[in-house]
């Protein structure tokens, strides 16, 4: 076993080139054996096998930066680098994290965990590198997916305008391109980058402009000539229109000639875009078949393909899809919008239902939502769904586009919370914090799956901004209402009358409560329950009779603190005279929470039914 002995990219390096595909293979069957029991992103980590170790071998991190978009495909970077031991332990509670993180390893240039960074990212340590007369390379490795995000052509363009050194990697896992042309086009951009050639090129263009009169315009027809060739091959006239040099389409399962390219171009200068085409799902015949659905991935059975059993309750994710073809069934002015999401987000039932109504904009959340506003502007009713960490990319259109013109786009903020596996960067936990403060934003989170539906009946039904959260995962199994109905917006719902305390949730946070609350009775504490439903307007009545009555509030979000839900509720009673109720809020505190499960990170922060109950006796004596 060769990787048994690979503990650092000096000990790759200590292979033979002729070795390499067989080190693939061993990773490749490290990576089944290990996410099987593990889960985690497997179709492009798969995919990306062979170009890791090429970079890896052709490279020195961490002196030069190899910075991964999204994550998603680091998983043999991570093998590579040191942790190959720990990494059963990945996106496990207090494991190796499943993205790169700086923390964890100084080969992990740069931690990411939302898509369209990595160019931003290595252009900034290209040009620290020019400021510091360092010599290293910045290579950004970025996919097909992730380049439709705006933000990586912003960056393109100040790459080519600034020429540093940038090296990008675009790993393609989804365009078509015929075998001929891809394996001509890889032949020549082996050769265009040899020393000799390039070497041949330059000595050719100082004759060229040394012929009296015509040399220059023989060099013009000649780089013409040369772009056109190149244009009519390869797809690479847009990164060279924004100054890259371009190379590729290159075959991103052939180790010998990524590591040929590679050497050569740790000699060239300027902004570098190498194309490379990868299959999704490489070497595991279900995942190249159906790439979609072992894009991430729980626990399965390698033999098969086939997963753990699912939850006997639908997810919120399903109930949410199923309700929104319900009400477009009955108004067709609702249309659905994604951000490159449509299953993830529970659309593609909505997709296949209605397509002429679907609009999946790719992984551009700032132009969904300003898209969204156009169609509300022009007399529709947009559904954006869209999970709640991916919303934070797009504040800006949140308040200048929807809430500022007071224009009736539903957001569907999906995996809002705590998510799990995926760790700090895939929490949805800010979302109530910088939403509630936007003038004309309405804010609301079901208790259920069931809740969930009225919701959503009463946003696109509302006329005006509405912002709906709900938490990833299973509901509760409550029985589903066939008629659906508009809730009166800004009425909250008292579950349970209490002398001695109430506690006010919202969302995920009620059922806990109910529980808590249940454990205090037992202790003697007569304890009431508020479902509050809206974070934006509050049940003012409501609240305020309720700490009227018992003179203790204990609130419980899952959202940060700052700026939260109880701090809503305490800005409400300060604001009315009742300042001397006592008040505990319960909530995420002020520090990221790293990935677990659920129901540890949630019983970590104290927001479990225990948790509740533990900070209730307390603040109670």
């Amino acid at each position: 076993m060769l990787l048994e002995n690979i503990n650092s990219p000096a000990d790759l390096k200590k292979l033979k080139p002729e070795q390499l595909p067989v080190l693939a293979e061993e990773i490749r069957q490290f990576l089944l054996e290990t996410v099987s029991l593990t889960g985690g992103h497997l179709g492009s980590n798969l995919g990306a096998v062979e170009l890791t170790i090429a970079l890896h071998y052709c490279f020195d991190s961490p002196f030069d930066k190899i910075i991964w978009d999204v994550g998603h495909q680091a998983y043999t970077h991570k093998i590579l680098t040191g942790r190959r031991d720990q990494f059963h332990t990945q996106r496990q509670y207090k494991g190796l994290s499943g993205f790169p993180k700086r923390s964890e390893s100084e080969h992990d240039a740069f931690g990411v965990g939302h898509s369209s960074t990595s160019i931003s990212a290595g252009l900034g340590m290209a040009a620290a590198s020019g400021l510091a007369g360092a010599k290293n390379h910045a290579i950004a490795v970025i996919g097909d997916g992730s380049l439709t995000g705006g933000m990586a052509f912003e960056a393109l363009n100040q790459a080519g305008h600034l020429k540093k050194d940038l090296i990008v990697i675009l790993n393609d896992n989804e365009m078509s391109i015929s075998k001929n042309v891809g394996a001509f086009s890889s032949f020549i951009s082996r050769k265009m980058t040899g020393r000799y050639f390039r070497d041949l090129k330059k000595e050719m263009q100082g004759l060229l402009k040394n012929i009296p009169a015509i040399g220059t315009d023989i060099l013009h027809f000649a780089r013409k000539a040369e772009n056109s060739l190149k244009s009519f091959l390869t797809p690479g006239s847009l990164f060279e229109a924004l100054g890259f040099d371009y190379l590729g389409p290159l075959d991103g399962h052939d180790l010998v000639q990524l590591v040929e390219v590679f050497n050569n171009i740790n000699e060239l200068d300027g902004p570098l875009l190498v194309h490379v085409m990868t299959t999704k799902g490489k070497g595991y015949k279900p995942a190249e078949d159906t790439p979609d659905k072992y894009h991430g991935v729980g626990t399965f059975d390698i033999a098969t393909g086939k997963g753990a059993a699912k939850a006997a309750s639908k997810s919120y994710t399903d109930v949410f899809g199923e309700t929104l073809v319900q009400l477009a069934e009955e108004d067709s002015k609702i249309v659905a919008i994604t951000a490159a999401m449509p299953d993830g987000t529970g659309l593609n039932g909505f997709a296949k239902r209605f397509p002429e109504r679907f609009f999946d904009v790719g992984i551009a959340e700032q132009h969904a939502l300003a898209f969204a506003a156009g169609m509300a502007a022009d007399g529709f009713r947009p559904v954006a769904a869209i999970y709640s960490t991916f919303v934070q990319r797009a504040y800006d259109q949140v308040f200048h586009d929807i809430c500022l013109q007071n224009l009736p786009v539903t957001i569907a903020m999906d995996r809002a919370g705590l998510v799990g596996d995926d760790g700090p960067t895939h929490h949805g936990v800010f979302d109530i914090s910088y939403l509630r403060h936007l003038p004309q934003m309405t804010m609301m989170a079901p208790k259920d799956e069931n809740e969930l539906r009225h919701m959503l009946k009463t946003a696109v039904c509302s006329g005006i901004p509405m912002a709906m959260r709900y938490p990833r995962g299973a509901g509760y199994g409550v029985e589903l209402d066939s008629e659906l109905k508009a809730l009166e917006i800004g009425r909250g719902e008292q579950l349970l009358d209490g002398k001695d305390l109430t506690i006010i949730a919202i969302g995920a946070t009620v059922y806990p409560a109910l529980q808590a609350a249940e454990t205090l009775r037992k202790q003697g504490i007569d304890t009431g329950v508020i479902n509050a439903r809206f974070v934006k307007p509050l049940d003012a009545d409501l609240i305020m009779t309720a700490a009227r009555g018992t003179g203790r509030v204990i609130t419980v979000e899952e959202n940060a603190l700052q700026g939260g839900f109880g701090s809503a509720v305490l800005e409400l009673l300060y604001d009315n005279g009742l300042q001397n109720v006592k008040i505990k809020r319960l909530g995420i505190p002020d520090h990221f929470i790293e990935h677990g499960s659920q129901a540890q990170l949630r019983k970590d922060v104290g927001i479990d039914s225990e948790g509740i109950a533990a900070a209730a006796m307390d603040f109670m004596k």
